[in-house]
């Protein structure tokens, strides 16, 4: 792995001469230690790499990035394309995994075999005002409301200190996000959404449909905005299903 990579892309479960890779981005405020106990459930047909954004556990020590078109052009750079992959993206990282399938499909057989885009709004249905909050406050009520795992670090001063200039980067990085005009990505997509998700419903996810020329599919879940943590036995059935792979 280059050094580029290496400060980039987890492998929590490394497996040599696997057919396929599974390359999984977080949601804001989130890691790549999020993608853990689904890499463990993927390995060893499948090979999951989970993005590390920078200011965040390892990487704390530098600025998180503010622009997501910055971030897309730095992950893209650091998995060239080559082999047979797949993206999983959910929240901002399903606009990441979008934004970086792009920049990969601009070169011939290079973008992912599939993608699956989960808990956020296509960009026809972008909604950047609803990620613009006017303080702390608010920032911290948002994120707050949606629920997820390690909400409650919030409650913890110190922790607050690390996690509230990330929250701060992401979020800024969401609301000055324009996406890439057109069609760019031709590989089959699969929504997946939350019945109870007030920030991306399904219907809303749905529309990620006018965004691929190829195939496209939603699927819905029990439970509201963080709803595939709970779901993760079914995703990798998902993983399974779009490529001929070993179960």
């Amino acid at each position: 792995m280059s050094e580029d990579q290496e400060r980039w892309i987890r492998r929590f479960h490394p497996v040599s001469g696997a057919p396929v890779e599974l390359v999984c981005f977080a949601h804001a405020g989130g890691s790549a230690a999020y993608w853990f106990a689904l890499s463990k459930r993927l390995t060893p047909g499948v090979e999951v790499l989970a993005v590390q954004y920078p200011g965040r556990q390892e990487r704390h020590r530098e600025a998180p990035l503010t622009q997501l078109h910055t971030l897309a052009d730095r992950i893209a750079a650091a998995l060239p394309p080559g082999r047979p992959r797949i993206f999983l993206g959910h929240s901002m990282g399903a606009s990441l995994a979008y934004e970086v399938a792009a920049r990969h499909s601009r070169t011939p057989g290079g973008g992912p075999a599939a993608l699956l885009l989960s808990g956020r709004r296509p960009p026809s249905r972008h909604r950047a005002d609803a990620d613009r909050l006017v303080d702390d406050r608010a920032l911290l009520a948002k994120v707050r409301s949606l629920g997820g795992t390690g909400t409650g670090l919030l409650d913890d001063h110190e922790m607050l200190g690390l996690v509230l200039p990330v929250l701060r980067g992401d979020y800024q990085a969401l609301a000055s996000y324009e996406p890439t005009a057109g069609t760019p990505v031709s590989c089959p997509v699969v929504g997946l959404a939350g019945a109870e998700d007030p920030e991306a419903p399904p219907d809303d996810v749905g529309a990620w449909g006018e965004h691929t020329t190829g195939a496209f599919e939603l699927r819905t879940y029990s439970g509201g905005h963080f709803f595939l943590t709970e779901n993760f036995a079914s995703v990798a059935d998902l993983v399974h299903e779009l490529l001929p792979l070993p179960a």
